[in-house]
């Protein structure tokens, strides 16, 4: 195989071949057999449809006899079994016997399509902080495809960013199964809070109940490294307030600015050294 985007892999570079190479590019796994007839027909179009889409996506290709650990790792019971990997993790799979046109449609589901470009506007938009662009380009995205989990990524970001957090609270409960979900669990701690301001039980008597619900509206307010630093102030008198809800309003404001923004890189590792 000539094509680059044709790969045969195997226990020994597999993580670097198919789960490191998926942050780029969505990678097809097609676990095959020698003996296989069904693999026999599936593999040549597997690889046609590689050559035609130029890159677009990787075909990795697993013999099941030669590589029983990795077919024991990701449960292959049945050849012609596919598996598409983005960002590390499986996003789809298809088991057994196929019509040619069901191959064909489950490679479309990972080909980037024109939404990617709008994607990748939007993401720059948000770098930019034109929340409002970022929500129209995401509403569009959704009219579409009302499953797609960037852009509900990003509409509930822009969303909190512009102090909807109802919206963004109902999105982040919706949100599909995904390699982003996580990102979403944690926005979700985030909004659960915002969204109930100021009814966040002040009465109790404990004095840090004052830093935090100013914490809390600084957040709205949009003056995060003061947030941070009140919430820092908490933490370092009771690493167990609330529960821990302090380090969850942390972890959701981290992902909404994003890993690369200084204050992330500035807080993180303030917050790990109360922690831990």
């Amino acid at each position: 195989m000539n094509n680059p985007d044709i790969v045969t892999v195997d226990e020994t570079n597999f993580e670097f071949q198919v789960l490191v190479y998926s942050e780029t590019v969505p990678v097809l796994v097609d676990f095959w057999a020698h003996w296989s007839d069904a693999c026999q027909r599936t593999n040549p179009l597997l690889e046609t449809l590689a050559n035609e889409n130029n890159g677009r996506f990787r075909l990795a290709k697993v013999d099941v006899d030669r590589n029983v650990q990795l077919t024991q790792r990701y449960q292959v019971h049945t050849v012609p079994t596919l598996k598409t990997f983005e960002n590390g993790f499986i996003t789809r799979q298809i088991v057994g016997v196929k019509t040619n046109m069901q191959v064909i449609d489950f490679v479309k589901e990972i080909i980037p399509g024109p939404e990617n470009l709008l994607i990748e506007k939007a993401i720059s938009l948000f770098q930019s902080e034109d929340f409002q662009e970022v929500e129209e380009i995401s509403r569009e995205i959704l009219e579409d495809d009302p499953d797609n989990p960037k852009a509900n990524l990003l509409l509930a970001k822009s969303l909190i960013w512009r102090g909807e957090y109802l919206e963004a609270k109902f999105i982040l409960e919706q949100f599909p199964s995904s390699p982003e979900f996580q990102q979403a669990e944690k926005l979700q701690s985030l909004v659960d809070v915002l969204s109930i301001f100021p009814d966040q039980g002040a009465d109790t008597g404990n004095p840090l109940d004052a830093v935090y619900l100013r914490a809390v509206k600084l957040i709205g307010l949009g003056n995060i490294p003061a947030a941070m630093d009140g919430l820092l102030g908490i933490l370092r008198k009771d690493k167990s307030y609330r529960g821990k809800a302090p380090k969850d309003l942390f972890l959701g404001l981290f992902e909404l600015l994003g890993d690369d923004h200084p204050l992330t890189q500035e807080y993180r590792p303030q917050l790990a050294n109360i922690l831990f």
